[in-house]
This record gives C-alpha cells, sequence and structure tokens, in this order.
C-alpha cells in the first residue's frame, strides 16, 4: 500500500522561475534539470529529513490543467508554522488557509505560491516522535 512520500509534482507556466523562487525558499537548487541545455521543463530538489522530491514540472503537462486550485494538500514538516508562513507571505505567496490548531501537537497551514500550487506546511509531533525513534 503507501509506503511513503516519493515525489511532490508542482506545475509551473515558468519553471526557470519556480525553481528560482523554490531554491532562494529552501536554500538550495534543484539537482537534477531536464532538459539539460535550453529552458527547462522539469526540476526537482531534495528536501528534509528524508531527502523527499519536490518536482516542478512545465504546466503543459497538467493532467487536469493549471486553472484552479485544488486537490489534495501535501503538507511538510516545519518547527514553527507562523514564521514559516510569513517567510513564505514575504516571497509572494498568498494565504490558502491560516494557521489552525488540529490537535494537541499538531498545527497546518497552507499557501498559494507564486505559480499557483498549494503548499501545506504542519508542525507534527508525531514526525518529530518518529524522527527521534529512528536515530535511537
Amino acid at each position: 500500500m503507501l509506503r511513503g512520500l516519493t515525489t511532490v509534482s508542482f506545475f509551473a507556466e515558468d519553471v526557470d522561475a519556480a525553481r528560482r523562487w523554490y531554491a532562494e525558499l529552501l536554500g538550495v537548487d534543484a539537482y537534477f534539470t531536464r532538459p539539460v541545455d535550453g529552458p527547462p521543463r522539469y526540476v526537482e530538489f531534495r528536501l528534509g529529513d528524508h531527502q523527499h522530491e519536490l518536482g516542478i514540472v512545465d504546466a503543459r503537462f497538467a493532467p487536469h490543467g493549471t486553472d484552479r486550485v485544488g486537490g489534495a494538500v501535501v503538507y511538510w514538516h516545519v518547527d514553527d508554522v507562523d514564521a514559516t508562513v510569513g517567510r513564505l507571505l514575504a516571497r509572494g505567496a498568498t494565504v490558502h488557509e491560516k494557521a489552525t490548531e488540529r490537535g494537541p501537537g499538531f498545527v497546518t497551514a497552507s499557501v498559494v505560491d507564486p505559480f499557483g500550487n498549494v503548499l501545506g506546511v504542519m508542525f507534527n509531533q508525531h514526525y518529530l516522535d518518529v524522527l527521534s525513534s529512528a536515530s535511537a
């Protein structure tokens, strides 16, 4: 069944602009680009404790078009939801869902990046507990 996150795909009309935006946000450039020469149609970043993949795909290849925000929200663990959302808003994202406590140790929020993708962030105590037990 579902064994873990592999790649999250976001779509952008301007893949190179999205690459630069995410590179500045993440503090690391994409490690993979296709094509190698010419304007990129796909770039990929590796993120976090388990090197999950965030791919930016040319919007021409979006399976259902890119004229609406919707679908599943993927949440990335962050240590401070409010600070992360503030940083995202300062970089041109807009609020999709304000920070909401979902129970003790679980806070979610989401923004829409400048390219129309929903980016979810979450403080998740379970994530930290699993990470801690794996390193023990």
